[in-house]
C-alpha cells in the first residue's frame, strides 16, 4: 500500500523529506501508467467479447479468456500517453506562459528580482531561468519547464509590490525547489496520463452502456454473464478517473511541500518563505492568466482556498497553515 501522505518533516532534515516523497512520486506515476494500461486491456477485451458473440446464443468462453484486443488497446494507450507526454514536455513551456500571460523582463527592468534569481540557482547549482511578470495585483508565483534549458519562473505584480527581499528570497527558493526537483515535468506527465484515463473511462462507460442493453435479447445464462462482466467494466470506469484524479492532487500536494523545503536548502532561512505564504494566502486572487489547466502551477491555489476540510480530489496544494507548520518544524543541517 502506497503512502499517499507527503513525508513527514518535523524530526528530521528536508534531505529526509525530498528522498521520501521523490520515491513516492516514482511509485504513483508507475501506478498511474499502470492504472491507464489496464483501462486500454479492459476497452479492448470489452470490444473483443461484444465482437465474438453470436447474435442468438452467447458463450461465456468468449469473455473469460486472455484478449488479443485487450492487449493491442493497452499497447496503444500507453503509446499515446508517451505521445502526448513529449508534446507536453516539448511545448508545454510555451503553452503555459501563452496562458498566464506573463511578459518576459530583464535584468534592467527588475535589478533586484533577477539578483535573487541568480543567487538562487548559484545555491541550487543551476543556471538561471528566464524571468516573467504578469501584470496583476493579485499575489502569486509559478514555475514551468521540463528541462533545465526551458525552465521559467512567473511572478505577479503584486507580489513583487509586497513582498520584501527576504520573502521574495523564499517564494523564487521554492520555485527554484520545483525546477531544481524536475517538478513540472512529473506534473506534465500526471496530467497527462490523468486525462487519458478519463478518456478511455468515458468510452467503456459509453460501451457497456451499449453492451447491457444490446443483449437484453440473448438467453438468459449467456445474458447473464454478459452482464455481470459489464458491471464490473462499468464500476471500474467510473472510479479509475476519480482514483487517477486522487493520485494526481497528492502528487501536487507532495510537490509543495518538498519545494517549501527545498527552499529552506537555497536560502537556509524558512522565515522568509513563512511570512511569504502568509501574505499570499490572503492575496492570492484569480486573474485572467489562471485556468483549471494551470492553478496547481502556482505556489498557492488562485481559484480555491485550501484547507483542511478540502476534499482531496479538490486539493492541488496543502492547507496553508500545514505547510507553514512543518516549515517551522523543519530541522536545517
Amino acid at each position: 500500500m502506497v503512502n499517499l501522505a507527503p513525508a513527514a518533516v518535523g524530526a528530521t532534515d528536508f534531505f529526509t523529506a525530498q528522498r521520501a516523497n521523490q520515491r513516492a512520486t516514482t511509485i504513483l506515476l508507475a501506478t498511474l501508467t499502470l492504472l491507464a494500461g489496464g483501462l486500454g486491456y479492459l476497452a479492448g477485451w470489452a470490444l473483443e467479447a461484444n465482437h465474438a458473440a453470436p447474435a442468438s446464443s452467447y458463450a461465456p468462453r468468449t469473455i473469460w479468456f486472455f484478449s488479443k484486443w485487450g492487449f493491442w488497446c493497452a499497447i496503444a494507450v500507453a503509446a499515446v500517453s508517451l505521445g502526448w507526454s513529449w508534446i507536453s514536455m516539448r511545448f508545454g513551456d510555451r503553452m503555459v506562459l501563452a496562458m498566464t500571460g506573463g511578459n518576459e523582463v530583464t535584468k534592467e527592468q527588475e535589478p533586484q528580482l533577477y539578483n535573487i534569481v541568480e543567487e538562487l540557482a548559484i545555491a541550487a547549482g543551476r543556471r538561471p531561468p528566464r524571468i516573467y511578470v504578469i501584470e496583476t495585483d493579485a499575489l502569486n508565483a509559478f514555475a514551468t519547464g521540463t528541462s533545465e534549458q526551458n525552465a521559467t519562473i512567473g511572478v505577479t505584480r503584486g507580489l513583487l509590490n509586497t513582498l520584501n527581499r527576504e520573502e521574495l528570497q523564499g517564494v523564487i527558493g521554492h520555485e527554484m525547489g520545483h525546477v531544481a526537483n524536475l517538478d513540472t515535468r512529473y506534473m506534465t506527465i500526471v496530467g497527462v496520463t490523468v486525462g487519458l484515463i478519463a478518456l478511455i473511462a468515458d468510452l467503456i462507460l459509453r460501451g457497456t452502456q451499449f453492451g447491457i442493453g444490446g443483449r437484453r435479447d440473448r438467453d438468459s445464462k449467456g445474458g447473464g454473464a454478459a452482464m455481470i462482466l459489464m458491471l464490473i467494466l462499468f464500476v471500474v470506469a467510473l472510479l479509475a478517473p476519480l482514483a487517477a484524479n486522487l493520485v494526481r492532487m497528492a502528487v501536487s500536494r507532495q510537490r509543495e511541500y518538498l519545494a517549501d523545503a527545498t527552499s529552506v536548502r537555497f536560502t537556509r532561512n524558512p522565515a522568509g518563505l513563512i511570512s511569504a505564504l502568509q501574505k499570499i494566502d490572503t492575496g492570492a486572487n484569480s486573474f485572467s492568466g489562471v485556468s483549471k489547466a494551470t492553478e496547481h502551477l502556482f505556489i498557492i491555489n488562485p481559484i480555491h482556498k485550501m484547507t483542511e476540510r478540502t476534499s482531496a480530489l479538490m486539493a492541488t496544494h496543502p492547507d496553508t497553515a500545514a505547510r507553514i507548520d512543518r516549515l517551522r518544524n523543519l530541522g536545517i543541517r
